[in-house]
């Protein structure tokens, strides 16, 4: 009986068509709607803007496996795959239907050891996991992890500012939506636990923070909703 190599290196060129592959099959699972499926009117739950958080996600969780220990193949390409049906599962179910997609392409695409294959969709299936990130395998921590950083930071506070304009809403209102990222923001930094993606987290947030009292300061009527700014370079007041 011959050894399973459980190594494996995944070329730039191999990973570069997962990602066209992955692009691709958004665009056709937009194609095939015929009923509009959840908030599709909304610019980000396009093929376009999926695969633009994807490759997000894929730069993170590379970055906090490296610096964290974990298989670097594993976790990118369990990224590149992690949304991959996004667009047409419900969103309970998409996880596990990304697996899937996943196994058939790594299955008919190349000559992938299945201890590999099995990691990655071990991976793909944790990262919509509510539990302790401490809970599954440090691949699925970094995906997980990565996930959560995008909906925060700058990427997240120009997504909900253009939200205000689908909902109708005037710049008044943007300090309420930079308070909304404020607040995933803290949520998902609660969640974190390695310290790669804990100083991402804070980063970001500061950002975020910095943002919000550059409004108050420069767009008049917002300083009644400052209440819980206790000084100039800590506009939440903790210390975060």
């Amino acid at each position: 009986m011959g050894v399973e190599i459980t190594e494996t290196e995944v070329s730039d060129a191999e990973f570069e068509a997962m990602t066209a592959f992955v692009f691709e099959y958004l665009a056709a699972s937009v194609e095939k709607e015929t009923e509009g499926g959840r908030m599709r009117w909304y610019p980000w739950h396009s093929a376009e803007y999926r695969h633009n958080h994807i490759l997000n996600v894929v730069s993170l969780a590379t970055e906090i496996a490296e610096r964290e220990g974990a298989d670097v193949d594993v976790t990118r390409v369990a990224a590149v795959f992690h949304d991959v049906a996004k667009l047409e599962a419900d969103q309970e179910l998409h996880a596990e239907a990304g697996a899937r997609v996943a196994r058939e392409y790594l299955e008919s695409r190349g000559e992938y050891p299945e201890s590999f294959v099995s990691q990655v969709c071990r991976a793909i299936e944790h990262h919509s996991y509510q539990g302790s990130v401490s809970d599954v395998p440090l691949e699925a921590q970094s995906l997980i992890e990565a996930d959560l950083l995008d909906k925060i930071g700058a990427n997240g506070t120009v997504l909900m500012l253009l939200r205000m304009g689908y909902e109708a809403r005037t710049h008044m209102e943007a300090d309420e939506m930079v308070d909304r990222v404020l607040e995933r923001g803290r949520t998902a930094a609660d969640r974190i636990e390695s310290p790669t993606a804990e100083s991402i987290a804070h980063q970001r947030l500061k950002r975020v923070k910095w943002f919000r009292e550059w409004l108050g300061e420069e767009i008049a009527g917002m300083d009644g909703h400052r209440s819980n700014r206790d000084d100039r370079g800590d506009p939440t007041g903790d210390g975060t």
